[in-house]
């Protein structure tokens, strides 16, 4: 996974704690038959977090990570204003890179991960956007 600097020297956990997570994800998603095709993939100031391909769909992959579920599921942290910012980058992607005979989606893989435990739930096809 290509990362403009060394996670190692960043100083806030929760961006450590959040590549950890990416690194998780995308190692499913490959393990699933996925090519990552793009990894915190920048459009303006919003940032896609994996960008996979299989046969002719390609995903746009948010990550969420939660360290336990007292807050609830990371899934559920995924508000309108985010999935309207998603879709946005997305189709600035789209207009960009895309073949024109992909099919696409958004998906969501929420991490929870505790002392000796690590919970990864995939929801595909989270969301649609209007201009799917």
């Amino acid at each position: 996974m290509s990362t403009r600097s060394d996670p190692s020297t960043w100083s806030d956990p929760r961006h450590r704690a959040g590549w950890q997570g990416e690194r998780l994800a995308r190692c499913y998603l490959e393990g699933c038959g996925w090519e990552v095709i793009a990894a915190r993939c920048r459009v303006g100031r919003i940032e896609i977090d994996l960008i996979a391909k299989q046969e002719d769909v390609v995903a746009f992959v948010e990550v969420k990570l939660r360290r336990n579920k007292a807050f609830g599921s990371p899934l559920e942290a995924l508000g309108w204003s985010k999935r309207r910012d998603l879709s946005r980058a997305a189709q600035a992607w789209v207009d960009r890179f895309s073949g024109q005979n992909n099919r696409f989606r958004f998906d969501v893989i929420g991490v929870t991960w505790g002392p000796g435990r690590v919970l990864l739930e995939h929801v595909e096809d989270a969301f649609r956007p209007d201009w799917r």
